[in-house]
């Protein structure tokens, strides 16, 4: 379905709004993209949210449409080919992620949106407007009224009120779009808190090189908390704690924190530095973690949320960039299909929204296997014998990992292929748990058979005569 004609307004100039601008432009909208802060290519720091990502093969889909696939993944991302587990005691092993050759990319989340705002500067069809702030909004009209921030330019208001045709809310997780239609009857909406706090910390680089092996995503996993690293294209790694939030709170100085250190990520301390740890540590603040699920994502045929502004995820499963990014492409399928603008939204919105909470939901189990199962025989296990099935028949046994990371398989049938996959391996085990069991109640009888023949056979031999006994060598 061609867009001529058509006037969008995109909230919030992050990696799924510049993006989503882009694919608009190229079906010749007019495009204006808002965003609340000052343009992050003008910055020198860019507060808030993680440093770096995993980008994986939706992610990386979803760029293609707009030829940077190949530049991040060839000239810019980091390659990491398996998890390398930390024990505390130092030691290493590393978990391959899938086949040779597979890996997921450390990208700075900051490169990605600049190169794609980058891309929309090319298109005259795109507008930005930075230093935006959504004050109100009407999404049935639509209209919508936004505050200018800081100093204002000869003959600007700082009140600004537009009426496109479309609006689309890619504003993050605390959407300011999302609270707009959570007015709206029969607009269902949870959020879940978990109890755990994340902190960024930095491993420097050590002589102008890495620290540590730059192609592995390192974990600490110590059961209730965690710690993980991602390398960085400067050398250094980004290093986040994932912890409940009252053991970030038991922290009280620089010498309880080098002492929690010592007890659970002893060799860390000399790669970061005790005194960067310290001054790190207590110059941040631990961050809430937060899932969002909600639906409908439309309204009619004039708004519509994606990325964090519809499914906020937490980040245990490297998937929330990657799922916001998928969102693109998953409405350019819907705009394909469908005869007109209401249409194509509402069929989003019912086609994604099971795949996005099947997404929060893996998201959620994965916390638990990385700071918990990895270190477990049974998970080691499972994962060679997923490994072998994969190698042996690799279009009939897809591992979850494989099929959330390294296909584009819907979310939510990767979670179907999981649970039937798992029933098959509780059949064959019952099985062969059966089977041994008659095997060893056929060897008892067996047994005892032997023995009632042997008693019989030595009676019946006692019997003879002695004579006879004597002639058989008895």
């Amino acid at each position: 379905m061609a867009m001529e004609g058509k006037v969008v307004a995109v909230v919030g100039a992050g990696l799924v709004g510049a993006l989503e601008a882009v694919y608009l432009a190229k079906r010749g909208a007019q495009v204006h993209l808002y965003e609340y802060r000052e343009d992050i290519r003008t910055m020198e720091h860019v507060p808030g949210r993680s440093i770096n990502l995993a980008m994986s093969v939706r992610g990386l889909g979803a760029l293609k449409k707009v030829g940077l696939d190949e530049h991040v993944k060839q000239e810019y991302g980091i390659p990491m080919n398996a998890r390398m587990i930390h024990s505390p005691r130092g030691e290493t092993s590393a978990i391959p992620y899938g086949k040779d050759g597979q890996a997921i990319y450390s990208v700075g989340r900051r490169y990605v949106n600049e190169i794609l705002l980058d891309e929309g500067d090319k298109h005259d069809r795109i507008t930005m407007h930075f230093n935006h702030k959504l004050i109100k909004a009407d999404l049935d009209t639509p209209e919508l009224t936004f505050e200018r921030r800081g100093e204002l330019g000869e003959g600007e208001e700082r009140v600004v009120v537009i009426r496109p045709d479309l609006v689309l809310g890619c504003d993050g997780a605390y959407s300011t779009v999302r609270k707009e239609m959570m007015k709206k009857p029969r607009f269902n909406y949870s959020q879940e808190y978990i109890p755990h706090a994340y902190m960024e910390l930095c491993m420097p680089a050590v002589a102008g090189d890495f620290a540590m092996p730059p192609n592995y995503l390192h974990i600490w996993p110590r059961g209730q908390f965690m710690m993980i690293g991602l390398p960085n294209q400067d050398k250094s790694f980004t290093v986040t704690l994932f912890m409940p939030t009252d053991v970030f709170s038991g922290i009280k100085d620089g010498l309880s924190l080098l002492d929690f250190f010592t007890e659970h990520f002893r060799d860390a301390i000399p790669l970061i530095g005790k005194e960067k740890l310290v001054e790190d540590y207590f110059n941040n603040r631990a961050l809430p973690l937060v899932s969002v699920k909600c639906f409908p994502y439309h309204v009619s045929s004039s708004a519509l949320i994606m990325g964090d502004a519809a499914h906020a995820m937490v980040p245990f499963y490297g998937q929330g960039m990657n799922c916001g990014m998928e969102d693109c492409l998953v409405l350019e399928d819907s705009l394909d299909t469908a005869g007109d603008l209401g249409g194509a939204l509402e069929h989003y919105s019912g086609h994604r929204n099971p795949d996005a909470e099947a997404m929060c939901d893996l998201a959620m189990y994965n916390y638990v296997e990385m700071r918990d199962l990895v270190n477990k025989k049974s998970f080691l296990l499972r994962k060679k014998l997923d490994s072998f099935l994969h190698w042996a028949a690799p279009k009939w046994w897809v591992p979850l990992y494989t099929s959330v990371t390294f296909s584009r398989m819907r979310y939510h049938e990767c979670v179907k292929n999981r649970a039937w996959q798992d029933s098959a391996l509780t059949l064959v085990s019952s099985a062969l748990c059966l089977s041994s069991l008659a095997s060893l109640y056929l060897l008892a009888r067996r047994s005892t058979s032997l023995e009632a023949l042997s008693g019989l056979t030595t009676t019946l031999l006692a019997s003879l005569p002695t004579d006879l006994q004597k002639a058989l060598n008895l």
